[in-house]
C-alpha cells in the first residue's frame, strides 16, 4: 500500500475516534439538563389567552406575528420557576462542521466548531422586586479538524452572573428582562490573548408560542484586554434576535443581527434546525455566519461560512 494511502487511512481513523470522543463528552455534559428541561415546559393547553379565553390550538395558528398572550400569571410564573430544575441548557449546544464561502475550501480552511452552554439558577426563592439570580457558562471551540495534527484554532470562554425578572402585561407573562456581568476570553496570554469584561442588558418578548423577539445591548461600561481594545467595533454593540418554531417545534429558525461600527455594517447569523423526533431536544442543524468577531483570536478577520451538524436546543419559552 502506498504511503499516501496509509496516511489518509490513519488520519480518517484518528478523526473518527476524536469526533466520537468529543461528541460523547459534549452530550454527556448536557444530556441531564436537556432531559430535566422537559419538566419545566409550560402546559400547551393553557399557554395562551386572547380576549380572556384560553387558546388550546395556538400552535396551529398560521399567523405567527399575531400577539396572543401567554396564559401564565405572575404567581404561576414564580411558582413554576421555584419548582423547575435549577440546571438547564442556556444557548444552543452544537457540534458542526463546514467550509468558508469567501475563500477556497481546503483541508486548511474547512473546520469544525462546537459549543457547550449551560445555566444554573442560584436562588431558590424570588429575590426583592421579583427577580432571581443565575449563573451562565458558554464555551465555543474552533477546531481545524481536517488539517495536519487537527489543532484547535481557538477556544472562547464566556461565564456570566445575572439577575433576571419576568415581564407581565395584564398579569400575563409577556417576556423577561435581565442584566448580566460577563467575561469573555480565549484563555491565552501574550500576543494571542483576547478578553473583555462587559455589562449585558437583555430583553425577550413573546408574540405567541411560535414567535419571539430578543435584544441584547452592551453599554460602554466595558473593560478590554490590551489586545482587544476595539473588539466591539468588530463584534458589534448588541444583538437583535428573532426566533420562530413551527408546530410541535419541528422546525426552529433563528436570525441574529449584530450592528457594528459603520453605517449599515452588521454581523449576521442564520440558523435552521429540524427536530429529530417528537419530544426530543436534539435537532439536525445548519448555521450560516457572515461578519467579524466569530472567534476571539481572529475577531478582525471577515468570515462567511456555512456549517452543518447536530444541536441540542434550549426550551423555546425559557426566559433567561
Amino acid at each position: 500500500m502506498q504511503p499516501g494511502m496509509c496516511k489518509l487511512i490513519a488520519l480518517n481513523s484518528f478523526l473518527t475516534k476524536m469526533f466520537g470522543v468529543n461528541m460523547f463528552i459534549l452530550f454527556a455534559i448536557i444530556h441531564s439538563s436537556a432531559m430535566a428541561q422537559d419538566d419545566m415546559r409550560f402546559p400547551d393547553d393553557r399557554l395562551c389567552q386572547k380576549n380572556g379565553e384560553t387558546i388550546k390550538e395556538t400552535i396551529k395558528d398560521p399567523q405567527i406575528f399575531k400577539t396572543i398572550q401567554l396564559g401564565i400569571s405572575e404567581e404561576e410564573a414564580i411558582r413554576m420557576t421555584d419548582g423547575s430544575p435549577a440546571f438547564a441548557v442556556y444557548r444552543d449546544n452544537y457540534f458542526v462542521t463546514g467550509i468558508p464561502l469567501n475563500k477556497k475550501a481546503t483541508s486548511e480552511t474547512a473546520d469544525a466548531a462546537f459549543q457547550i452552554s449551560i445555566k444554573h439558577r442560584i436562588t431558590k426563592q424570588i429575590l426583592p422586586f421579583n427577580t432571581f439570580a443565575y449563573l451562565t457558562y458558554t464555551q465555543k471551540s474552533f477546531w481545524d479538524i481536517y488539517a495536519e495534527s487537527s489543532p484547535f484554532r481557538d477556544t472562547n470562554y464566556n461565564p456570566g452572573l445575572g439577575l433576571g425578572k419576568y415581564l407581565f402585561r395584564d398579569n400575563k407573562l409577556a417576556g423577561a428582562a435581565s442584566v448580566q456581568i460577563m467575561h469573555e476570553s480565549n484563555g491565552r496570554d501574550g500576543d494571542d490573548s483576547r478578553s473583555w469584561n462587559y455589562l449585558n442588558l437583555s430583553m425577550k418578548y413573546y408574540f405567541n408560542t411560535h414567535f419571539s423577539l430578543a435584544g441584547e445591548f452592551w453599554p460602554p461600561y466595558t473593560e478590554f484586554g490590551k489586545n482587544s481594545t476595539d473588539i466591539i467595533d468588530y463584534k458589534g454593540y448588541g444583538c437583535f434576535s428573532a426566533n420562530y418554531v413551527s408546530n410541535k417545534n419541528k422546525w426552529w429558525l433563528t436570525a441574529d443581527i449584530l450592528p457594528r461600527k459603520g453605517f449599515g455594517n452588521i454581523n449576521t447569523t442564520l440558523m435552521a434546525a429540524f427536530r429529530v423526533s417528537p419530544g426530543s431536544t436534539q435537532y439536525l442543524f445548519a448555521r450560516f455566519f457572515q461578519g467579524y468577531g466569530e472567534s476571539q483570536k481572529d475577531y478582525k478577520k471577515y468570515v462567511i461560512s456555512i456549517r452543518v451538524g447536530i444541536c441540542i436546543k434550549p426550551d423555546f419559552l425559557s426566559i433567561f
